[in-house]
Order: structure tokens, then sequence, then C-alpha cells
């Protein structure tokens, strides 16, 4: 185990480092966007089998979603939905942030477990409302990471100077619509995520269980905002970043923020 998360996390920096040349000249691109796609798959295999391995406890019949388990999964999901949609368009920009942060959350989860265990019993039920959860949380952090994009891409234009990295970035419209992309379908899985909670949880509404559903609404509600006010007034620019990113830190907070008051703090699992 020690071994794969060593050669995972390597292949994740590898995999970064062959990116930036990548967006250089074009005689240049193919070659290094091949590699880095070959080492980056490679990389979530060994990603993969040690989620599994750190989440599904088949001894005792129990799913681990631990702070740091929960974080890996997410940003191995993250990394997988952008690969899969870097073959057609142009997203392996985001790559540059989410290999190394993928390659951190495979330092946290082996190299320092989590010893407020959280287990939950294995039912179809319950791994369909985690997995769909998983999932909502990956498509919108990267919606959250192209507002980053979007807002830096602002920055430079405004200060008349887009020169370096930021001058190798997607058009700010190509942009745009892909964080609303990435937020459109997060948000429809966040909502059967909600759903699903309120059937298939019996205590959701519990003491250990009350402010992370009260926020996840809040944040639903923040993002429903957001495509609204798309979708009827047209919001983009500043006014669809700030809204993107305090529906993300929302979401965060629920989920990451109550898990840490909870368990590491008041021990509560």
């Amino acid at each position: 185990m020690t071994s794969i998360a060593l050669l995972t996390i390597l292949g994740y920096v590898l995999a970064a480092v062959l990116l930036y040349p990548g967006m250089q000249p074009a005689q240049t691109t193919t070659k290094f966007r091949k590699a880095m796609l070959i080492v980056s798959a490679l990389a979530m295999l060994g990603n993969g089998y040690l989620i599994y391995q750190n989440a599904y406890l088949e001894h005792v019949m129990g799913l681990n979603m631990s702070i740091f388990n929960a974080l890996s999964a997410i940003f191995w999901l993250s990394t997988f939905i952008t690969l899969f949609t870097s073959l057609r368009s142009p997203v392996e920009n985001i790559l540059l942030v989410l290999l190394p942060v993928t390659a951190v959350s495979v330092v946290l989860a082996q190299f320092f477990p989590d010893h407020s265990i959280v287990l939950h019993a294995r039912n179809p039920a319950l791994d369909a409302h985690i997995f769909i959860s998983l999932i909502a949380y990956a498509l919108i952090t990267l919606g959250a990471l192209q507002a980053l994009m979007l807002s830096w891409q602002h920055r430079a234009l405004h200060s008349r100077n887009p020169s370096g990295l930021v001058s190798k970035l997607p058009p700010m419209e190509s942009v745009e619509e892909l964080m609303f992309r990435f937020i459109s379908v997060g948000f429809l899985l966040l909502t059967l995520a909600l759903a699903t909670g309120f059937i298939f949880i019996e205590n959701i509404f519990a003491l250990h269980l009350v402010h992370k559903t009260i926020l996840a609404v809040i944040g639903w509600f923040i993002f429903a905002g957001l495509l609204i006010g798309r979708h009827v007034a047209g919001w983009r620019g500043k006014t669809a970043v700030n809204w993107t990113l305090v529906g993300y830190s929302t979401l965060v907070l629920a989920y990451f923020g109550t898990k840490v008051a909870l368990e590491w703090v008041f021990q509560i699992r």
C-alpha cells in the first residue's frame, strides 16, 4: 500500500510537470499532452485502488467516510471528470492546480490516517447517496476552480497585464461557459443527493447531522439562485463568480466544517 501510494503521488506530480510544457508552443503540445494523460491515468488507477482499500472495510462490512478518505475521493473524481472532459474541451489548465492537490489528498489519506473513523453499515441506498454526493461535490469543486480562473483572468485584464500563464488560458467566455456546465450538472446531483438523504437517512435532523443538513440546503438555494439569475437576468462575470464561491464555501463548511467540529473536536461519530 505504501509503495502504491508513493508511486501514485509521484505520478500526479510528474503529470503536472508534463502538463506545463504541453501549454507552450503548438509543436510540443501533442507529445507532452499524451504523456500527461498516460501518467495521469496510471496515477488514477493507483489512487482508485487506495480509496477502495481505505474506504471499503470488508472485514466489518462497513464504509469508512472519514475526512481524509472523503477528501481523497472527491479530488480523485474531480481529476477523472477533468481528464474525461479534456478529450472534448480545453480544461487541462485546471489540472495544474488539481493534480498537485489530488497528490496532497493521497498523502493525507494514506500517511495521516484519521483516527476518528466513521463507519456506516453497508446498504445499497446509503452507498448510492454517498456516491452521488461525492460526484456532486467533485463537479461543484471544478465549477469553483473555473470561477477562480475566471476571477484571475478578470484581474489580469483590468490590470492590462495578461502575460505569463494567464495568457495561455482559454477565452473568458469558454471558462465561464464551462463553469456553468459543471455547476449545472453538480446542482442536479446535489439535488438528488439531498433527496436521497431525506429519504434514506432516518436521523438526518439529529444533533450531529442538523448543521450539515441546514448548510447543505443553504448551499443548494445559493446555487439555485445563481442558475436562475443566469437564466433570467443573464448573470455572468464577477456576479457569477461571487455566487459560485459563496455557494461552494457553504457546501465545504457543510461537509468538512461540520465533520472537523464533530469528529475531531467533540468526538461525535
